[in-house]
């Protein structure tokens, strides 16, 4: 019996496609790194040439009280003193309700009811400004106005209120994830000593957790700076008040005055024209706000050089039982911050459903407006829907390319400066984005107002989201998957081509889609670029004076006339259909987090 030889048949050949050279992914990455600094250029060179356009007083702007144009005086002190004011009002209020809340939330709540309740609290955040303006036209201004014995309300604390309505949600979203970093080991090392859940989140949680939930104030805070539409229509725009006495400082806080974002957002800047000293002035006033939201952007986002956990820092004086009680009494108190978000949520969502009932007709969806304030919004919708859609369609890309340049190309440095670059063009104030477009694309171009105006300024708005999301996810991929696909000769482009672009796509879908959510709302950089009230089609003919009617502006508009009970019910009903929109694309981008990310996102 003789053996047989095994021969082993020749191998048929590998039909299947290799990657192709990508010459053109550097190309494609790179201009979307240029386009997020680009965008940042753009806004300060703005303000940049409006400073040498005229002469400007630095000392008289930041320490004048006094604005009259008409005498060439130019004093910004009592702006700055009422966006202080209401900022340091909207941090009071806010800050204790979104820790309290984030940390019932994590630390108190088992996942299937902390799951829902981080849903409501997402959903406040996503809530169009424009809509929080007519909550505080609703409800606040009322309340101050009874308070203070002043007529309509307007004030200093109303816009405070408001603002610190908007930023709760911001806060507590931010320090979940904060909160939600912190190793198990450090509650179970905390628990195995004996103490108790208030005294493992003070001890063991909130120190590791520290930096991230200081970003969730000062990010808040961005946002209260950069705020322009819901303060424009509390605030009563009222120049010159500034304080002399402690007296006057109280009694300010119950009357009308003026902070930096409404002054911009008002009328001046467009009759201000391009050059002089009027206009100088007024760049100088968006170059201080730009300065104070990248200030407060860049150091809440700034990384500590590290924190211990802080356990067996809380030394134990009290006794058992007091222990327990002030256990019971800290819960309650969380507890009952979280119930915050959610009842406001309800109280929202039952107010715009009774002064918004017009919404729940299907002709005020599919009906032209008609006059001042009848009719549908079916033109509305549509120009709303077209700004969007082409907000998306150039934002896509180019945050895709930033997002990949961030998280696999960029050296340590360069990232961290691309980064802060991008942060602080996320926290730029729409309203310096509007009048930057205003000036150069419909202005200096000659475009006038133009849909494809109002999405380019739009764009910087959600670029950011969508780099920030992308990179978040490419910095979480398993280095074994960088290392197989090292090991199969891939070059660096086709590696990022048919291994980084597939992994980071589900969370740049998410990251699009909530940046074209809070792009829907935003109202200031469109009034200045593209839209108008009435008499712009529903479907523009071209690029070149071509406006279009949308659903901020048509309610900011709206607004403005509170005597007319018909036009107050057009506004509601044109911010129900607002929140309808921007909620299905919330919700959208949070099933697809969910379904991509896991329970890292809900737990």
């Amino acid at each position: 019996m003789t053996a047989k030889t095994l021969v082993r048949p020749p191998a048929a050949p590998d039909t299947s496609p290799r990657p192709r050279p990508s010459s053109s992914v550097w190309a494609w990455v790179c201009a979307g790194a240029l386009s997020v600094a680009g965008s940042l250029l753009v806004v300060v060179g703005y303000l940049g040439a409006g400073l040498f356009s005229g002469k400007v007083d630095w000392l008289a702007l930041l320490a004048g009280a006094s604005w009259n144009p008409a005498d060439s005086v130019f004093g910004g002190l009592a702006m700055i003193y009422g966006s202080a004011v209401v900022c340091l009002i909207a941090l009071v209020l806010a800050v204790p309700v979104g820790w309290a809340g984030a940390i019932a939330l994590t630390e108190y709540l088992p996942p299937r009811l902390a799951k829902p309740l981080r849903m409501s609290v997402e959903l406040l955040a996503a809530v169009p400004s424009i809509v929080y303006g007519l909550i505080g036209i609703l409800a606040v201004r009322p309340l101050i106005a009874w308070i203070g014995d002043v007529p309509g309300g307007d004030s200093l604390l109303a816009a405070g209120v408001v603002l610190a309505v908007m930023i709760t949600p911001t806060v507590v979203a931010v320090s979940v994830d904060a909160l939600s970093a912190v190793p198990d080991r450090y509650r179970e090392a905390a628990y195995s000593l004996g103490l108790t859940r208030r005294e493992v989140v003070r001890s063991a949680v909130l120190p590791q957790a520290r930096q991230g939930m200081r970003a969730a104030v000062l990010l808040g805070l961005a946002r209260a700076l950069g705020e322009a539409i819901a303060v424009f229509l509390v605030v009563g725009r009222a120049d010159g008040r500034l304080p002399t006495s402690f007296g006057g400082l109280v009694d300010s806080l119950v009357h009308p005055g003026q902070t930096l974002t409404t002054k911009l957002a008002g009328p001046e800047p467009v009759l201000a024209g391009t050059s002089g000293p009027y206009f100088a002035a007024i760049c100088g006033l968006g170059l201080v706000l730009l300065a104070l939201v990248a200030l407060a952007t860049v150091w809440g986002t700034r990384r500590s050089s590290g924190s211990g956990s802080g356990l067996g820092r809380d030394r134990q004086h009290r006794s058992g039982r007091m222990r327990g009680e002030l256990d019971k009494l800290v819960r309650v108190l969380r507890l009952g911050a979280l119930l915050l978000p959610g009842a406001l949520l309800v109280a929202m969502l039952a107010v715009l459903a009774t002064r918004g009932s017009a919404a729940f007709s299907p002709s005020f969806w599919f009906t032209s407006a008609s006059g001042s304030a009848g009719g549908g919004v079916s033109d509305q919708i549509l120009g709303t829907l077209i700004l969007i859609t082409t907000t998306g369609l150039i934002s896509l890309p180019l945050g895709f390319g930033a997002g990949i340049l961030l998280g696999v190309h960029a050296s340590a440095r360069g990232a961290r400066v691309l980064q802060t670059v991008t942060v602080v063009l996320g926290g730029t104030p729409t309203i310096l984005l509007g009048l930057a477009g205003f000036v150069i694309v419909c202005s200096a171009m000659g475009w006038g107002r133009s849909w494809l105006a109002g999405a380019l300024v739009l764009v910087p708005v959600v670029v950011p989201v969508v780099a920030l999301t992308t990179a978040g996810r490419v910095s979480g991929m398993p280095p074994e998957t960088t290392e197989s696909a090292m090991a199969l000769g891939l070059s660096r482009a086709q590696y990022i081509r048919s291994v980084v672009v597939p992994y980071a796509w589900p969370a740049t879908v998410t990251g699009l889609l909530l940046g074209l959510a809070r792009a829907a709302g935003e109202t200031a950089p469109l009034l200045f670029t593209a839209t108008v009230f009435f008499g712009a089609p529903a479907v523009p003919s071209g690029i070149v004076n071509a406006p279009v009617q949308a659903l901020p502006t048509h309610i900011f508009t709206l607004s403005q006339d509170s005597g007319d009970p018909q036009a107050v019910s057009q506004a509601w009903g044109s911010a129900m259909v607002l929140v309808i929109i921007t909620a299905v694309l919330l919700s959208v981008a949070v099933a697809l987090r969910n379904r991509f990310e896991g329970e890292r996102w809900t737990t």
